[in-house]
């Protein structure tokens, strides 16, 4: 009917399979004319309106100029349209011109149609070419592109059909129609050329310069080509962090943080809203409940009444359980959040990319299934060799363009879901930050800094990884049923077989991942026991040099590690159990479906392209099979972090309007009848407090400690719940934290906090603040970096950096939470005077000083004396002083303590005469973890250099005061700790080469062996299909023989249990290897880092040790042997491929080479920039972390100053320069995907191609083998790149843990020359012209020490700061190795003997007390060289026995790390325990400077006295009381003596010893005295 009609409308024949069954055929002309004209038109005019309705909207007419390219496209459409109308003129002119005669037939109605609808088209054109120009931010169009590629290939076949025609009948029959068709194709071509170039406008070169993908064409957008340049960029040099690209609006931080917060807030909304609902109805019902209970009671009283005072009692009773269960049902309140909301927000936020991106996912899976179906006409084609060739090529034509088709789809698919992944992971750590500026004290108790860290990094990036694949929930099952479906159509019920064998597999692989994760976790736990040892032996690295006690902790790791070993070969095993079970699956089902088919009836027998059909079918259903299990155990994690996440986004904020700003007040702070708690329930801290501070006073606060000042402060900067009264404040604050809050940046941007800078008021706050002399000593000045947490700071240094950001933002109230007792008392008094005091910086501003400091009290205009939360008494400090009150009582406290501190103080530095302001660098408080061993140690010897430098002897009166001795070293210390290398470029081969030498030789061959016998059985298993499957053409009619049925299967079945076994023995015999290597690597690692000389130790910090150990060696334990197993796998695969495509089809070996070098460049390329791409993610990712936990640590501050926008902005700016690296290389993993796919699917084109060229040589067998390989190469491929790259980014940890094991070691332990058994008898000392440095290159620290110790003399060695006296010591156990001269003990020569030997025989108690984690007895005696009896003997003679004695454990008693839980002096007397234990004749005691209390360094000093009588003993003393009964005192100034003798002789003498002595107020008298 249909076609009747369409006959009559063209004139001719619509169809006729003649036309077709032939060996050249053709369309006929009425298709030509209809079908394929309406395509191209029709899909032009559904796109139309999106173009034409920007021409609608009145926006202000874009005049962009008119690019050259928008005149040509115009004026060729403009063409098209005169052809148009050209070619209805000539049918005009046919049917009604002069010429014609009446009776001829009239043209069809095609030749009128047709014209017309062109032309509408083109005008159609003309107005949305228009219309994309007016388009903001558009450079091209895609549906026009793809417009003009249908119209020019639906024009292809009347192109050929006119062409053919012509040539057949030697003449062209219709001339005009004929140039009108050839001239419109010709601009049809030019307009597609035209369509795919960008027309970038003027305005947005700049734009496109920083970011290329704005100004990228259709073409270039979908095969990724924009991103080329920066490939070339990346393969010519390592990039960094300037040449990442600007990114685009919509992936901004802010934006994404805009649209997520915006539906945050209403999703939020409604979730609280059904919490209150909830545990309303909750509360409702627990009141009935508690009403009827009530009730009943109630009954039961009333008839006993008056019966007995029992009665009131359980009333009571009852109300007290009452109130109890209040209070539980309030913390269960407290427990719930509002949940279930934080998937709707990120749905709502990002639901159009969900949406492209699953559309894209669909079209993919289901181009999926096209590919099975062309190779199964494919293979029948082969098979019928009176089919015409040109099916043939049709086929191999439509396989390539559906696999085009399909990678193009797949690639889109994935960009829209990482970019997914990476917009959901920022806006959580967006949301995160935010909340976390503004989250109330209650949320905050509930979680530490460190949670919430973890919030933003593990818990966004599970979210950041399950969003990548959220859409294979739906696409797997969909995938399944599909495979399922046309597996059915192939192999009928047999299907389920096979079907059988995978459900099969599934529990099993569940099964081994729970053993594989408890293995897991037993690995975690010894990894991190050995860390822990690690950790320990680092910090204490030189206590376990000078005690020798190396070898006793190297076994320690050895045995965790050996322990740790044997957990990673079980787990393995295992792993290579689910590897037999994972590669023998797909040969399993095939053989399953195969066997069952053929076995259910002789009817059944196995084709060719049913085998293959549903070989690749069977590929395809392996991964979502694989997937589905992973993405729910990922499901099943992100739901937890989901949890975390509700709770803490959800937490109640901090309320903006507890403190109010009501300009009526006449003063600066008010503080009405408040009362303030820290928690919403809690009982309030401050109680009934009413203040008034007029505008311009200094008011101290003062109480003793914990009596609610700093919870004060905290309640005038809106920190505390007020639970009574109000607080008034008018103008703006400034506040100084009791701990200074110091940000990782430059030391000027530390104090301006965001303000303009302006040098005269920062110059006049440097002064007042007594920065100055510290911004000489810093080597850069005011633009130094200060280290995370101020690390580079000393603690007074950071108060006042933190006072000088107070001082410079000009605020109007002040609120300074104890700055002066970080800083010594005469810098305390130039701040009071300077900035705080009535003539300071600060003197017309209102002040509130939270002070310890009695001194400044007088000059206060008021003080507020707190006692326990409550004001007790306000007044000026006369008027309180006669009162009599609590202040005079904590006057007299604190004076006394003042008064200690000073007489104590004065001790430390030898004069307080008229100190010249030199801003100290004291040490920090013992409890700030401020300075980690190496810097404090580098601290020592650069004082000892500086001394050097200094050159004279006596030094500068008034340099006694700490000189700030970090000083010097900075500028040298820049260089100090060398710059960690960060690896650039290619992975030298050597490192592949030593880590197989780590493997074993043997193993390596073998297991390349095994995997090769593997890769061949799989391929002689499909050959063997491919031979059975030419049976169906052998036995055509015949019945089928069984035995032949059977040699079939079970030779199949074999073949498939054979590559099972040998893929199982490669893996065994792979993970023994690495294992191997493992051990071999870590014991290389250990042993040679134990023998590293102390100097490197002292010029490297910890973390990057431990790191070694932690991740370099994780990755050489589990990631490599993983990826070069997989890239090995890959890589024989891939080859396996190659060679049957080869045997098949041997035209294809031309092909291999071109195509090799083609993969060849384009994985160099892609690796060269993806690697790098990666470092600089991981390098740019931190700062988001410790920014984060900075803010949170300087919450108060930033309330405080109000500068939560900023640092908002800041963070923003943080996480977008991560993502301008994370982008790139998104986008770097699809520009490499789309290029192999593209390889691949030439390999596909190509091999069919030769299989149709040479199909008269074939049988279809092969065919269906190769072409059913080549499908599965493009994933190979791919694969075989990622595995790489993988393996290269690995291999660096071989690299790095290989630099550490050949680091130069320090003398040999133990060598040919033995000093005798008892060895040193008498313990006499010779130094002779001894010279030492400490580096080569550096000045000399001792100059050419000579003296002679005789026996048991016991000596004192005194000296400035850096003058040589703990050198002394490090040379005695060759710590440093002479630069000339030597030193005898008993006259052997030290440098002759091991330096086990040496400093087994030399006992030291060192200054800090160093412990390991263990037992006590390890501590002692880590080698169990002595009995239980000795032990507790020394434990008697120092004082520790009663307390080890009262320990449960006794001797066993655990000591945790670096010995937290005794006290210092507890600590202090182990090591001399320790000391006791080695009984040798020379003891050297590096006098404790700091925490030993006067008793305790009383003990030691008995136990010494009597203990060590008949030993040499050297002290070094920094306390002169101590050595005033030594025999002797060497008196030591810039590394040369300059006095030896009595200490009587030497005070007499009055020379050095005399001024040190007369500066710590010693006598001759007092000596006498003892």
């Amino acid at each position: 009917m249909c076609a009747a009609a369409l006959e009559e409308y063209c004139g001719s024949i619509f169809w006729n399979a003649s036309y077709v069954n032939r060996e050249d055929p053709d369309l006929p002309v009425c298709v030509e004319q209809t079908v394929l004209v309406w395509i191209p038109l029709g899909f032009l005019w559904l796109c139309a309106p999106q173009h034409l309705l920007v021409l609608c909207k009145r926006s202000q007419v874009n005049t962009k100029h008119l690019s050259k390219l928008y005149i040509c496209k115009q004026l060729v459409v403009s063409l098209l349209f005169l052809m148009a109308i050209a070619a209805l003129a000539v049918t005009l002119g046919e049917d009604y011109g002069p010429n014609n005669e009446p009776s001829t037939e009239k043209n069809p109605g095609v030749y009128y149609a047709n014209p017309v609808l062109y032309a509408v088209t083109w005008i159609l054109l003309l107005l949305c070419q228009e219309g994309l120009r007016r388009r903001k931010g558009s450079v091209d169009s895609a549906t026009l592109f793809i417009f003009w590629l249908l119209l020019v290939l639906c024009d292809v076949f009347p192109f050929q059909s006119l062409l053919r025609k012509a040539l057949r009948l030697g003449e062209i029959s219709d001339i005009p129609r004929f140039c009108l068709f050839y001239i419109s194709f010709g601009l049809e071509l030019i307009a597609l050329i035209l369509s795919a170039v960008a027309d970038v406008p003027p305005e947005a070169e700049e734009l496109v310069k920083k970011n290329p993908e704005t100004g990228a064409a259709f073409l270039s957008r979908i095969t990724f080509n924009w991103f080329n340049s920066m490939v070339v960029k990346g393969y010519k040099q390592p990039l960094v962090q300037e040449d990442m690209w600007e990114l685009s609006e919509a992936d901004s931080t802010a934006d994404i943080n805009q649209r997520f917060q915006y539906f945050m807030q209403s999703e939020l909304g409604a979730a609280r809203v059904r919490l209150q609902k909830k545990l309303k109805k909750k509360r409702d019902e627990n009141r009935d409940k508690a009403q009827e209970e009530a009730f009943q009671n109630g009954l039961s009283n009333s008839l006993a009444k008056g019966v007995s005072q029992d009665v009131l009692m359980e009333e009571k009773g009852n109300k007290e359980d009452e109130k109890k269960k209040k209070k539980k049902d309030k913390k269960k309140e407290k427990n719930e959040h509002p949940n279930s909301w934080l998937i709707y927000t990120i749905y709502k936020t990002f639901k159009w990319i969900l949406i492209e991106s699953a559309f894209f996912k669909l079209l993919q899976d289901l181009l999926a299934f096209a590919s099975p179906q062309l190779l199964k006409l494919m293979i029948s084609f082969t098979q019928d060799k009176s089919r015409f060739v040109w099916e043939g090529y049709v086929y191999a034509v439509l396989l390539l363009v559906v696999a085009i088709l399909q990678s193009l789809f797949l690639q889109q698919y994935f960009q829209r879901c990482f970019v997914l992944g990476m917009k959901v992971r920022t806006a959580i750590i967006a949301a995160v930050y935010k909340k976390a500026l503004k989250v109330s004290n209650d949320t905050r108790k509930e979680s530490t800094v460190g949670e919430t860290v973890n919030l933003m990094s593990a818990d966004a990036q599970r979210f950041n990884d399950v969003t990548n694949f959220i859409h294979l929930l739906w696409s797997c099952p969909l995938q399944i049923m599909l495979s399922i479906v046309f597996l059915w159509i192939e192999l009928g019920p047999s299907v389920l077989a096979g079907l059988a064998v995978m459900v099969l597999m599934v529990p099993i692989n569940g099964l081994l991942a729970t053993k594989a994760r408890k293995f897991q976790i037993e690995n975690m736990k010894f990894k991190d026991k050995r860390l822990k040892v690690m950790n320990e032996i680092l910090n204490g690295i030189k206590i376990l040099k000078l005690y020798a006690w190396e070898p006793s902790f190297q076994a320690q790791v050895e045995d965790i590690r050996g322990q740790e070993l044997k957990v990673m070969r079980k787990f393995a095993y295992l792993s290579s159990v689910s590897t037999f079970i994972f590669s023998c699956a797909p040969a399993l089902v095939s053989l399953a479906s195969f066997a069952v088919f053929v076995g259910v009836s002789p009817s059944n027998i196995l084709t060719a392209e049913k085998a293959f059909t549903s070989i690749s079918l069977f590929n395809i259903l392996r991964f979502p099979l694989a997937m589905l299990p992973m993405l729910i155990a990922a499901i099943v994690q992100t739901a937890v972090s989901k949890k975390r996440l509700e709770k803490f986004l959800g937490g109640e904020d901090l309320e903006s309007d507890i403190v109010r700003h009501d300009p009526s007040f006449n003063t600066a702070v008010s503080v009405c009848d408040g009362s303030f708690a820290w928690e919403r329930e809690a009982e309030p801290m401050l109680k009934n407090v009413s203040l008034d501070i007029n505008p311009g006073k200094l008011v101290a606060v003062v109480g003793a400690v914990g009596s609610g000042k700093s919870s004060l402060m905290s309640a005038l900067l809106g920190e505390m719940y007020t639970t009574n009264g109000f607080i008034n404040i008018q103008g703006s604050l400034a506040f100084v934290p009791q701990q200074a809050w110091i940000q990782n940046a430059t030391l000027r941007d530390n104090i301006l906090f965001g303000s303009s800078h302006e040098e005269r008021r920062f110059q006049e706050v440097i002064q007042a603040c007594a920065l100055a002399p510290d911004l000489e000593l810093l080597p850069g000045g005011d633009l130094t970096e200060i280290g995370e947490k101020g690390i580079n700071l000393s603690g007074g240094q950071k108060q006042r950096v933190s006072l000088a950001r107070a001082v410079y933002s000009q605020s109007d109230i002040y609120l300074l939470d104890d700055p002066l007792s970080a800083v010594d008392s005469h810098v305390g008094k130039h701040l009071f005077d300077k900035v705080i005091g009535p003539n300071g910086l600060l003197k017309d501003k209102t002040r509130i000083l939270v002070t310890h400091g009695v001194s400044f009290l007088p000059y206060v205009d008021e003080i507020v004396v707190l006692v326990d939360g409550v004001v007790s008494e306000v007044g000026s400090y006369k008027s309180l002083r006669a009162s009599r009150g609590a202040f005079s009582e904590f006057l007299d406290t604190y004076a006394k303590e003042q008064r200690n501190r000073t007489h104590s103080e004065s001790d430390r530095c030898h004069d307080t005469g008229d100190v010249e302001l030199i801003p100290e660098r004291e040490d920090p408080q013992p409890d700030s973890p401020l300075e980690d061993t190496v810097s404090s140690t580098l601290k020592r010897e650069n004082s000892i250099r500086r001394s050097q430098r200094n050159g004279s002897v006596r030094l500068r009166r008034n340099d006694s005061i700490r000189k700030p001795e970090h000083v010097s070293e900075l500028k040298k210390g820049q260089r100090l700790i060398e710059k960690e290398t960060m690896e650039t470029g290619q992975v030298k081969f050597s490192m592949y080469i030593q880590y197989l030498r780590a493997m074993g030789w043997g193993y390596t061959v073998m297991v390349i062996l095994v995997y090769f016998t593997q890769n061949i059985a799989f391929i002689g298993q499909n050959l063997w299909l491919s031979d059975w499957t030419n049976d169906a053409v052998d036995f055509y009619n015949m019945t089928y023989p069984n035995w032949k049925r059977d040699t079939r299967v079970g030779v199949f079945g074999a073949l498939g249990v054979a590559q099972g076994l040998f893929v199982f023995l490669g893996t065994l015999l792979l993970a023994n290897a690495s294992v191997n290597a493992s051990r071999i690597l870590h014991s290389k690692l250990i042993k040679n880092i134990l023998r590293v000389p102390m100097v490197f130790f002292d010029t490297t910090p910890i973390g990057r040790v431990v790191n070694r150990f932690a991740k370099d060696i994780f990755t050489v334990d589990e990631a490599i042997p993983q990826s070069f197993r997989s890239w090995l796998l890959c890589l024989l695969g891939v080859l396996g491929t190659l060679f049957v495509i080869c045997l098949a089809t041997p035209f294809f070996t031309i092909l291999i080479l071109p195509l090799a070098l083609v993969y060849y460049f384009v994985q160099r390329f892609y690796v060269a920039t993806s690697r790098q791409l990666r470092r600089l993610d991981s390098v740019s990712r931190s700062p988001i972390y410790s920014h984060f936990s900075e803010t949170v640590l300087g919450l108060s501050v930033i309330r405080a100053y109000g500068h939560q926008e900023r640092f908002l902005k800041h963070n923003e700016i943080i996480i977008d320069k991560n993502l301008k690296s994370v982008y790139p290389w998104i986008v770097s993993n699809r520009w490499l995907a789309i290029r192999l796919e593209f390889l691949g699917n030439l390999v596909v084109f190509f091999s069919a191609l030769f299989a149709v060229i040479s199909r008269d040589s074939l049988d279809s067998g092969l065919v269906g083998l190769s072409i059913s390989y080549s499908l599965n190469v493009t994933q190979t491929l791919n694969w075989l790149v990622r595995m790489t790259s993988e393996l290269e980014t690995n291999i660096v940890a071989v690299e790095r843990v290989s630099e550490y094991t050949k680091l130069e070691n320090e003398a040999k332990w133990i060598t040919d020359i033995r000093p005798p058994e008892k060895w040193p008898e008498e313990g006499r000392l010779q130094f002779d012209n001894y010279k030492v440095r400490y580096r080569p290159g550096l000045d000399l620290v001792l100059h050419g020490i000579t003296c002679d110790i005789k026996s048991t003399e016991k000596i004192g060695i005194v000296g400035r700061t850096g003058a040589g006296k703990s050198s002394l010591t490090n040379c005695l156990f060759r710590i440093i190795e002479a630069a000339e001269g030597r030193i005898l003990i008993d006259d052997v020569d030290v440098s002759t003997i091991g330096l086990h030997d040496l400093r087994n025989r030399l006992t030291i108690i060192p200054q800090d007390p160093v412990l390991f984690s263990g037992t006590l007895r390890m501590n002692l005696d880590p080698f169990n060289k002595f009995s239980d009896e000795e032990i507790w003997k020394v434990l008697d003679l120092s004082y520790l026995k009663d307390y080890v004695a009262g320990l449960q454990e006794g001797l066993q008693h655990e000591v945790a790390e670096g010995g937290e839980n005794l006290s210092v002096g507890q600590r202090q007397l182990l090591c001399l325990a320790r000391a006791l234990l080695r009984k040798s004749r020379i003891l050297i005691l590096d006098e404790a400077t700091a925490a030993v209390d006067l008793e305790t360094d009383d003990l030691i000093q008995n136990t010494i006295r009597n203990e060590f009588s008949h030993c040499t003993v050297l002290t070094i003393a920094h306390r002169l009381h101590s050595i005033m009964d030594s025999s002797r005192v060497m008196v030591l100034s810039a590394g040369k003596i300059v006095e030896f003798d009595s200490p009587t002789n030497l005070l007499k003498k009055q020379g050095h010893f005399y001024a040190m002595a007369k500066d710590a107020g010693i006598t001759l008298s007092d000596i006498t005295a003892l």
